[in-house]
């Protein structure tokens, strides 16, 4: 049987993505039975490996013996600026990312994991783009950051946007559209969730409007409407609980409004195993839940757990599409 081909980006070559890349080579009984096209250069992977401690040989022999290949992707860098942002950096992890998104579009691979890039680096050297998921919303509109571990699944409203711009957009006929691209989205891949739990904006969901109007002039009429069509949706409950009732439930995600609200919960719990889903795609990306950690870079401690949960949701999510 033909196996499933997975792009894997090295993310920023400064910080722990080529390491965690490293980390997840070493334990190849915990890779998913992929084939798995690494997108980046060898001279990157090499250099770190010896960082690392490994022999000169040791990715030579790793490549033969897994199904894993390095496509190239351009100028080798005559030297890796560690623990820093920098331009080189940047633009490398630019190309890194824009070559499997390429491959993605065109269907030679049947989903892509990114290892983390830094938006200092990407700023740097002139990438008009926060990030991933920004770069994805040019081409695919309704691209969606939702996060996954084995206890808690939530999805983002709103994401990289300063505060009073996430709350500015907060409107009824914008949140229906993203509830129903979600609950598309999630129906096509397969993930197995039965309800929506919706988080309120303002303390106590607005206590009746006691503590703020956006609950009830935009989000309650927006869960109306989406009942309306046929989406299990409920809410909008305090924020300060709603995470009470997904926790540890794999049928319920929380729909979160602002970047903050999800992710202080989800890495609170889940920051070792946490995976970041783009949902709203002909293909799955995902990432791991943290960044590049430049304080950690070469110091041998980062953790490649995150890496290999978000290779093997990547797989699974890919299986049901091709099944």
């Amino acid at each position: 049987m033909k196996s499933t081909k997975i792009g894997l980006t090295l993310g920023d070559p400064g910080g722990i993505g080529p390491e965690i890349v490293i980390r997840l080579l070493e334990h190849p009984s915990e890779l998913p039975p992929a084939e798995v096209i690494i997108f980046g250069q060898r001279v990157i992977l090499e250099n770190w490996s010896e960082k690392l401690g490994h022999k000169a040989d040791w990715l030579n022999r790793v490549l033969a013996q897994q199904k894993i290949t390095i496509k190239e992707i351009g100028r080798p860098l005559d030297e890796v600026v560690c623990g820093m942002p920098s331009a080189e950096n940047g633009l490398a992890s630019f190309y890194f990312f824009e070559s499997a998104v390429e491959a993605a579009r065109k269907e030679e691979i049947k989903a892509m994991v990114t290892a983390p890039v830094s938006k200092t680096s990407w700023q740097l050297a002139g990438i008009k783009y926060r990030g991933h998921t920004e770069y994805l919303e040019k081409l695919y509109p309704h691209a969606i950051m939702s996060f996954w571990s084995n206890r808690l699944q939530l999805a983002l409203f709103t994401h990289h946007l300063p505060l009073k711009e996430a709350i500015d957009r907060v409107k009824k006929e914008s949140l229906v559209n993203f509830i129903i691209n979600l609950d598309q989205s999630l129906k096509l891949w397969n993930l197995g969730i039965k309800e929506f739990l919706m988080c309120g904006l303002n303390p106590h969901a607005g206590e009746g409007g006691i503590m703020g109007l956006e609950e009830q002039n935009e989000i309650i009429p927006a869960v109306i409407e989406a009942r309306k069509r046929k989406i299990n949706l409920n809410g909008p409950f305090p924020p300060d609980t709603v995470f009470l009732q997904g926790v540890d439930r794999p049928d319920k995600l929380v729909i979160c409004l602002y970047h903050d609200q999800g992710l202080i919960p989800f890495k609170l719990i889940s920051f070792q195993s946490g995976v970041n889903l783009t949902l709203g795609m002909p293909f799955i990306r995902t990432s791991p839940d943290h960044g590049t950690a430049f304080d950690l870079a070469g110091k041998g401690l980062a953790s490649y757990l995150s890496l290999k949960e978000a290779l093997w949701l990547a797989w699974n999510a890919s299986k049901v599409k091709e099944g």
